[in-house]
């Protein structure tokens, strides 16, 4: 019952957003959005027209300290974003041509993440929005990755995505602009966080190949040599007919791997084991697997409860870890074997930054939701759900997914 009024009620909302393209495709009353990003440890600003034309970019990255302290320190991130967002958006601003009260609305990300961090970007947001009198929008930082691929492709709603990135791993139904179905989510950490403490514990800064990268970067690097079938990482929740998520129990199975290993070669925490390669080739393999069981999963609950076109069907995928091009292309085999069309943006727009943000901030602007000529009350959201969270649901269905085959992971 779920599945066919939401797709009824979505069927017949598509010709409206090509309504309003056409409306705005010329002439000089573009709508201008500046979209402001500092959830987490990249400060970013970007300024687009409502034809998705990007005008004017700028990101200050805060990579190279966190790799320096083992990690994000929520008050160093603070006072990095601090001492950039008037320079970042100041860039963005002067590289588009346009001048502040050219713009239309003022797009921030105020939730979900780091409350410091949030706090930065939605203070000097608000600052902007009285002084130039601008409405603003705020913005969902899983719904702006969540809706990036209609800046670049002409995805209708309605779609299933997956975020995968260092801060979440989320499987939604995207029904409209600003209306999820929320199908599961990491119970504990996710991926990427993963992906970076596994590049940790094995000391990879240390390795010359790996130490300007990240930890994604660099496990994704070493695994290109390395031989995933030297270890068997037990697979997350296998027994759970859900689409939620874990990988804090595979991280303290692969950490007991890596202190075995370095007992055996008689190494110290620090230095690097002969096998990296191997255990960086077994761990992006098993969430790699984990990933694509929870979105089969998740295609099988959407075609049963109709909440999908019946044909044409699209998963997007995005975030930091959608930058992964081992688990692009396992997903590529899930949805090529399950009869659906698989949409990444490009690395450059998986990750944080302004443009996704001023997208997300169009979008609303031409749907006419979610913006405040009165931003009393206003608040920063560190925690926040995407949509209306149906998961019960799918566990409830109770699903049982086939099995993958094994050409799908190399």
């Amino acid at each position: 019952m779920i599945g066919r009024s939401f797709y009824y009620t979505c069927k017949h909302a598509l010709p409206l957003r090509k309504r309003i393209v056409s409306l705005h495709s010329t002439g000089k009353d573009l709508r201008l959005v500046l979209g402001i990003e500092t959830s987490c440890d990249d400060t970013g600003a970007a300024v687009l027209d409502e034809n998705g034309r990007i005008l004017g970019e700028a990101i200050h990255s805060q990579k190279e300290v966190h790799l320096k302290t083992g990690g994000i320190i929520p008050p160093v991130a603070q006072k990095l974003h601090a001492d950039n967002i008037d320079r970042v958006v100041n860039e963005a601003l002067v590289s588009s041509g346009i001048t502040p009260q050219e713009l239309s609305a003022i797009a921030t990300t105020v939730k979900p993440g780091l409350a410091l961090s949030l706090g930065i970007g939605l203070s000097y947001s608000l600052k902007m929005v009285n002084q130039y009198s601008k409405p603003f929008i705020p913005i969902h930082h899983m719904e702006a990755h969540a809706l990036t691929v209609r800046l670049l492709h002409n995805v209708d709603f309605p779609f299933l995505v997956l975020l995968i990135s260092g801060g979440h791993c989320i499987l939604a139904v995207a029904k409209n602009v600003s209306d999820f179905l929320l199908l599961g989510q990491s119970l504990d950490e996710a991926p990427g966080e993963t992906l970076d403490k596994v590049f940790r514990r094995l000391s990879l800064i240390n390795h010359p190949d790996c130490a300007s990268m990240s930890g994604g970067q660099g496990i994704e690097h070493l695994a290109q040599n390395g031989n995933r079938k030297l270890y068997n990482f037990r697979i997350p929740m296998s027994q759970h007919r859900d689409c939620n998520f874990s990988f804090a129990g595979l991280r303290n199975h692969i950490n007991h791997v890596i202190r075995k290993k370095e007992m055996e070669e008689g190494i110290q925490q620090g230095q690097i084991l002969s096998c990296i390669a191997d255990i960086a080739a077994a761990t992006q393999y098993t969430i790699a697997f984990h990933i694509a069981k929870r979105t089969q999963r998740a295609i099988l609950f959407c075609k049963k409860e109709c909440l999908l076109p019946a044909t044409a069907a699209t998963l997007v995928v995005s975030g930091g870890v959608a930058s992964n091009g081992y688990i692009r292309r396992v997903l590529k085999s899930v949805t090529d074997s399950m009869d659906m069309a698989l949409l990444c943006p490009p690395p450059k727009l998986c990750t944080d930054n302004g443009v996704m943000i001023a997208w997300n901030g169009i979008e609303r602007l031409r749907a006419g939701v979610g913006i405040m000529n009165n931003t009393d009350g206003i608040r920063y959201e560190p925690r926040a759900l995407l949509g209306i969270d149906v998961s019960d649901h799918v566990r409830k269905a109770n699903i049982r997914v086939p099995s993958l085959k094994e050409y799908f992971f190399g």
